[in-house]
């Protein structure tokens, strides 16, 4: 546990310099605006976040006005972390499910460095951990090892159960990270609810054997969620695309989701090296916050 610390935190302080070199000290911006009240309302402008738009003051005629917030003493920054048996795809120790609990432990790490509170809701078809918001290191440490150290009571996903779940639990609005490969299907709605909530910034992890299945002709393969195991004939250039050709449309259709809702959206290959693209996560948020 001890080195997998300094593993997190060497990429803690690494992606920490890295921003505040180019993002002149606003490296905090990823967790910025996420504790925030509402303050007052003010005429709509252009450029304005069209979830800020009180439509009913609206509605009476005299123009569109948005709500105004201030920061609160105590912001929250929520982490989603989908542990189902999807996510046990790639090379050992480098799988996506190892992915996604490096980027949960550094940017915990990052957060509670900002002085956030931080919370976790580790998930399969069922909750599987949760440790409720509070600051400070102690809770980082207290977070970082019910990641690494739980032991899954399912391996099944069930991403709508998730959200919803969250959406219940986390009432005043926060910064929601999920981590998870979006393997599933009819979470939509409690989705985009979480969107017009909370901030959220969706990471999608993949692995390259995802899209491109190698032909290795008739092959088991073994569905993790469900214990079966399916026969399949890699051969035919047909599968190959099949497979291809989902992989894709799913991918695209979350982008999508997120795009229309206002939602961060960043996908990280199990291939990759986590800092350049959470860097670029980084710089992203810091140009709307600007903005906003």
């Amino acid at each position: 546990m001890n080195e997998l610390f300094k593993k997190l935190r060497k990429y803690e302080v690494m992606i920490r310099k890295v921003a505040n070199n180019h993002l002149q000290g606003e490296y905090q911006s990823l967790f910025k605006g996420s504790g925030l009240e509402f303050d007052d309302l003010r005429p709509y402008q252009y450029g304005d976040d069209i979830r800020t738009i009180e439509w009913k003051v609206s509605a009476k005629g005299h123009g569109t006005f948005v709500k105004t917030f201030r920061e609160e003493k105590e912001q929250s920054v929520f982490f989603l972390l989908d542990i189902s048996g999807s996510q046990d795809i790639g090379q050992p120790g480098n799988k996506k499910i190892d992915q996604g609990k490096i980027i949960a432990g550094v940017l915990i790490l990052a957060a509670v460095f900002d002085g956030s509170q931080v919370g976790l809701i580790s998930y399969s078809d069922q909750k599987e951990k949760l440790i409720l918001p509070s600051k400070g290191s102690k809770q980082g440490v207290k977070m970082i090892r019910g990641i690494f150290d739980h032991q899954n009571n399912s391996l099944k996903t069930d991403l709508n159960a998730l959200f919803m779940f969250a959406l219940n639990l986390i009432k005043r609005r926060a910064v929601i990270v999920i981590i998870s490969d979006f393997i599933d299907e009819g979470y939509e709605r409690p989705f985009r609810a979480l969107a017009e909530r909370h901030d959220v910034v969706a990471i999608q992890l993949t692995d390259p054997r995802e899209s491109a299945l190698p032909s290795l002709g008739i092959i088991p393969v073994f569905d993790k969620e469900k214990g079966k195991t399916t026969w399949v004939n890699t051969a035919f250039g047909s599968f190959s695309k099949k497979i291809a050709d989902t992989f894709t449309s799913e991918r695209e259709h979350l982008k999508d989701v997120c795009k229309k809702n206002q939602i961060n959206y960043l996908t990280i290959d199990t291939t990759q090296d986590i800092v350049g693209p959470l860097l670029e996560l980084f710089k992203y948020r810091n140009k709307s916050m600007k903005r906003g």
